[in-house]
């Protein structure tokens, strides 16, 4: 042999690597689930990267894969088994769903061990692992084309719900974050182990984590199967989310019937049940007419029927169909019946007390409201009763009480949308009914301004509740000058018809002050935006600062047309008596008094107009007159000078 032939050899250990990754790439070809995107260069702990491949597209969600082959024969068990470092393992760990393939050459067989499954199994065992060397990895899996698939598909839901989840949190203002994160559902890592898979979901759904579990459904059908029965858990998390109003997976629910009614006539489950729960998915979906149906068909199987439990539950549901058919006279004996077999029963007690606050029985209402316990998993439930009760309270005139229910909502507000809209409403229609609930109203509406600074009926609501308290002689704390402030501050985020009402109280305020300037400006700001009768009070307005050119086109209107009752006419009197028109002030005036006899002031200013335009005898009689009938009024002592002096 030439000496320039004497080569490095290639050991078997670089065919057996070869044919292995070969075997691999094959499996990867004929799955069509998965790539093979990177062969590492520097390997740490991995040999390569597979990416989904989902519909055809590129999805950049990745596995790492450390790739084995062996010649060494089959264990007794049939399994096969491989030496690797501890730091391989961890290394391993740091990305979800890392396996390890081992390609056997005398088979031709590809084996799976998930890096997951070896870890347990050595936490299992009790011993202190993590001080050693190496590890055995035990293959007994086949690295087939389904489990490729499944563990595709379960890559692929994973990592969608974590780009999902980083985009969500992106997303909202720094000022909104923090809720965003009270309202964001726990993520849960789904194991691609089955049998760890499934006493996962068994426990979350135990737990009454159905928001965990939908949010994780995909991830649990990729693992189990969509048509296991170990995922009869995943199903009736959707069920109960869709009966209580927060699911729109309509297709999921769809699905779940179609899982219930293929096992109708297996024998492994309870006929009544399986009805019963395909009831709770039609009314979910809104058929209630096959709901109906179910439930009754739930309710003849006598398993079902004699557990008192299951039927009360099974009646309160069918009388909730009943009633959303439009028949409120089958309801309430479904309602009453499921009392009868369980008087605790939550729904049926919060079924008839809407029905009581409908037909306004609130008295009744609040009795079965009182005695709803629901359990943690229905905290929905339990604040939807809180806010109902504060309903009837508020009707039946129990303010504070229901002020204490609007607090206890308002303070669980980032946990549902519907807590303050629905306690705004409440708060609106009764937080003027008296003084003692204007002033809690007044607290509620500067938390919720607050809260929702863009909301203008909420800062108008607010205003609104300052005049009222301070009309009824309550304490508002501030001053004008102090209010105005606070005024300036909302008043430009109202709508001009409203703007125009408020800047109309906060005008009265400054006239109750005597400061007719600056109610002149607030009454001309409401005529600026609404002009009608806001024109009355500016008119005055202008005749108390003695513009009386100005206020009189303003007053004519009033009189003539708008606002024809005596305080116009008379307003219009005074200005046309300054401006030294002596005919058109009688004549205004007499209209005032004619219109409103018991108008005091009129009586005697017409006595003036009368002097003014030279009807002496007219004057004293018109005074005389309102001496008569008006001795006490604060002109009368002026009318006494004037008639004694002539």
């Amino acid at each position: 042999m030439n000496d320039l032939d004497d080569l490095p050899r290639r050991g078997r250990s670089h065919e057996v690597e070869d044919e292995a990754l070969a075997a691999f790439q094959r499996r990867l070809v004929e799955s069509r689930s998965f790539v093979l995107q990177t062969v590492d260069r520097k390997d740490y702990g991995t040999d390569c990267q597979i990416e989904v491949v989902a519909d055809g597209c590129a999805t950049n969600a990745r596995v790492h894969v450390q790739l084995k082959g062996t010649e060494q024969p089959l264990k007794a068990d049939g399994s096969i088994t491989i030496e690797v470092q501890r730091t391989n393992l961890n290394y391993l760990l740091m990305q979800p769903y890392s396996f390890y393939a081992c390609y056997h050459v005398p088979t031709g067989s590809l084996r799976i061990c998930l890096v997951d499954v070896v870890r347990r199994k050595y936490e299992q065992r009790g011993t202190p692992w993590t001080e050693q060397k190496t590890l055995t990895v035990s293959f007994t899996d086949d690295l087939s084309v389904d489990r490729l698939e499944a563990l595709a598909a379960l890559l692929k839901s994973a990592v969608t719900a974590s780009r999902d989840r980083r985009i969500s949190q992106s997303g909202p203002r720094p000022a909104d974050l923090s809720k965003a994160m009270r309202r964001a559902i726990p993520d849960v890592h789904v194991p691609a182990d089955k049998l760890e898979a499934a006493l996962l979901l068994q426990q979350l759904y135990d737990t009454g984590a159905d928001d965990v579990i939908d949010a994780a459904f995909d991830r649990f059908a990729a693992v189990l199967g969509a048509d296991a029965d170990a995922m009869a858990p995943a199903y009736m998390a959707e069920i109960n989310r869709g009966m209580a109003g927060f699911s729109h997976a309509k297709t999921r629910i769809e699905a779940a019937i179609g899982y219930l009614r293929s096992r109708l006539d297996g024998g492994r489950f309870q006929v009544g049940s399986l009805h019963y729960s395909i009831g709770n998915a039609c009314s979910a979906l809104g058929d209630e007419d096959q709901a109906k149906t179910s439930y009754e068909a739930a309710l003849s199987d006598p398993t079902f029927r004699d557990n008192p439990g299951l039927s009360a539950q099974g009646h309160k549901n069918l009388g909730t169909s009943f009633e959303r058919l439009g028949d409120q006279d089958r309801a309430l004996e479904h309602y009453r019946e499921a009392l009868k077999l369980n008087p605790d029963l939550p729904e049926a007690h919060n079924a008839l007390a809407n029905h009581y606050i409908r037909i306004g029985r609130y008295e009744d209402a609040i009795s079965h409201l009182d005695r709803i316990v629901f359990a943690e998993r229905s905290q929905g439930k339990t604040t939807a009763v809180v806010g109902w009760r504060a309903n009837a309270l508020f009707n039946l005139g129990d303010g504070r009480a229901a002020f204490r229910d609007i607090n206890a909502l308002v303070a669980q507000a980032d946990t549902a949308d519907w807590i303050w809209p629905w306690c705004a409403r409440l708060v609106a229609s009764f937080g003027r009914s008296n003084l003692d609930n204007a002033e809690q109203a007044l607290t509620f509406w500067q938390r919720f301004v607050r809260a929702h600074p863009d909301n203008a009926p909420a800062r108008r609501e607010l205003l609104l509740m300052v005049f009222y308290l301070r009309k009824g002689g309550r304490d508002v704390g501030r001053s004008y000058a102090e209010f105005r402030d606070d005024f300036d501050r909302h008043i430009d985020r109202i709508e001009p018809e409203d703007a125009a009402f408020l800047w109309d109280r906060l005008g009265h305020w400054a006239q109750d002050d005597d400061d007719w300037a600056e109610a002149e400006r607030c009454f001309r700001k409401a005529y600026d935006l609404d002009g009608g009768h806001y024109g009355y009070c500016l008119g005055t307005a202008l005749n108390f600062l003695d513009r009386y050119a100005e206020s009189l086109p303003l007053l004519k209107a009033q009189a003539e047309g708008i606002q024809p009752d005596g305080k116009s006419w008379f307003q219009l009197g005074i200005a046309h008596a300054h401006l030294g028109q002596s005919d058109e002030a009688v004549e205004a005036l007499e209209k005032a008094v004619q219109l409103d006899p018991d108008y005091g002031q009129a009586h005697f200013e017409l006595g003036g107009a009368r002097w003014n335009r030279g009807e002496r005898e007219a004057a004293i009689e018109a005074w005389t007159g309102a001496l008569s009938r008006f001795p006490d009024h604060e002109l009368a002592p002026r009318a006494r000078e004037l008639i004694t002096s002539i």
